[in-house]
């Protein structure tokens, strides 16, 4: 406790690394593209659905000392179990992780090497993932290794890159966007992808153990310490994400252009840096990937990890945990990045705006009395994004499109609202007592 700036310079770091892996440098680059002019209302929208919820999900972990079932736990014990073990599993061995090891190998490894077989793409997968259980295996020491010798590192050579970009553009900027929906609505939707806020969801209860590591015992320094060094990780997020959206709106308008809505999205920072840097830029790249997704493979392993342990009350061990997520990780990644992308939007469209909802009203739950109003507020929610999915890939609910606010990306939150008033009205039993802060 003797140098608190220090402690929060750390930790905002060890955060910024852990939210910044591989959906970070895959969708604003493509924002930018198909955003060209607009580009700065794409980021708003960005920031919002990533930066903005992560930090809302912080500030309501922190409230509950890191635990995520207390978030969660007013809409009924079974409910938030299924609604946290989904979000983890999310973040996790099913989509997050994988995709961190898929990214590296595919932007990073790949464009030095050239095109590799399955077999070398199961060598590298082997190779990352042994790296990051190497280095969760001790929980204590995550957030140190993090914040005082990778963040620094990534932060420089991503700072060589942007740098690079705005001095020396690679084209001018499309002054009509490419896509259907608004600039904003688009924004919002990329930003949904990153998986920032479930990410913040498990990462607290890391960040809030390392903050007690440190000395910290009181519940309110922990939940101080928490939100400042959440606040150091957002800002640095938001310049990154301004750059490399940036970076990707000079590919809109080249003469010829080859990049439209369909361009895979891990071949953009390859363009990118090879335009700025030629073939030296493949060198930058590879560092730049490789620091940002082992990173947030570890600090969501990590948290992965703990977040099992203290579901079971620790019969299943932290270190097994662990060990099974790589194991499983590794065979996911091998997949790809495109069909981990795939299969993770529908996922995220559905888990996504419900935790939100219960994180909001966690936020001011102090206010709110009845548990059913909680209870009502989720149901509402998952049901218009499950339809909402449904209408996406199928058609068969068009009237989600009609919703207020659905040209937003925010077409739950009346309902949510509704839910939450109907839910009120139905009498609960005793209120239960969620904030025992340690």
């Amino acid at each position: 406790m003797k140098n608190k700036s220090k402690d929060i310079a750390v930790i905002g770091f060890a955060l910024f690394s852990m939210f910044f892996g591989a959906g970070n440098l895959l969708f604003p680059p493509y924002l930018g593209l198909v955003s060209g002019q607009s580009w700065i209302v794409s980021l708003i929208g960005f920031v919002l659905a990533d930066v903005g919820l992560a930090l809302l999900v912080m500030a309501a972990s922190a409230k509950c000392s890191g635990d995520l079932d207390k978030v969660l736990n007013r809409v009924g014990k079974n409910t938030s179990k299924l609604i946290g073990i989904a979000a983890v599993l999310c973040i996790g061995p099913l989509l997050a992780i994988p995709r961190t090891a898929a990214t590296t190998f595919e932007m990073g490894i790949t464009p030095i090497l050239g095109e590799m077989n399955i077999t070398a793409s199961v060598i590298f997968s082997i190779i990352f993932f042994g790296l990051t259980l190497a280095l969760t295996i001790r929980p204590s020491k995550v957030v140190d290794i993090i914040g005082k010798v990778l963040t620094p590192t990534l932060l420089i050579v991503l700072a060589i890159l942007i740098i690079k970009g705005i001095i020396t553009p690679i084209g001018d900027l499309n002054p009509e966007a490419m896509i259907e929906n608004n600039p904003f609505q688009e924004g919002i939707s990329q930003g949904y992808l990153t998986m920032g806020a479930l990410g913040a969801a498990a990462l607290a209860t890391v960040i809030i153990t390392s903050i007690h590591e440190k000395g910290y015992i009181n519940s309110r320094d922990k939940v101080k310490l928490t939100m400042k060094a959440g606040l150091v990780a957002g800002i640095a997020l938001t310049l990154v994400y301004g750059g490399l959206i940036y970076l990707g709106a000079t590919l809109s308008n080249l003469p010829g252009n080859p990049y439209g809505v369909n361009t895979p999205k891990a071949s953009l920072m390859v363009v990118i840096t090879n335009g700025l840097f030629g073939y030296p830029g493949k060198i930058v790249l590879c560092a730049i990937v490789s620091l940002a997704c082992l990173t947030t493979a570890i600090g969501l392993t990590s948290a992965t990890g703990k977040y099992f342990s203290s579901i079971t009350n620790g019969k299943l061990k932290y270190e097994i945990t662990v060990i099974v997520v790589c194991v499983f990780s590794a065979i996911v990644s091998n997949f790809g990045v495109g069909t981990i992308i795939k299969f993770s939007g529908p996922i995220l469209e559905i888990v996504y705006p419900v935790l939100m909802v219960l994180v909001i009203m966690t936020l001011v739950s102090e206010n709110i009395k009845n548990d059913n109003a909680f209870k009502g507020a989720a149901l509402a929610t998952f049901v218009v994004s499950l339809l909402s999915v449904a209408n996406s890939l199928w058609q068969v609910a068009p009237f989600t499109t009609k919703l207020p606010l659905a040209t937003f990306g925010f077409n739950w939150i009346i309902p949510a609202i509704v839910g939450a008033l109907i839910g009120s009205c139905i009498k609960a039993s005793a209120r239960s007592s969620m904030y025992e802060i340690e």
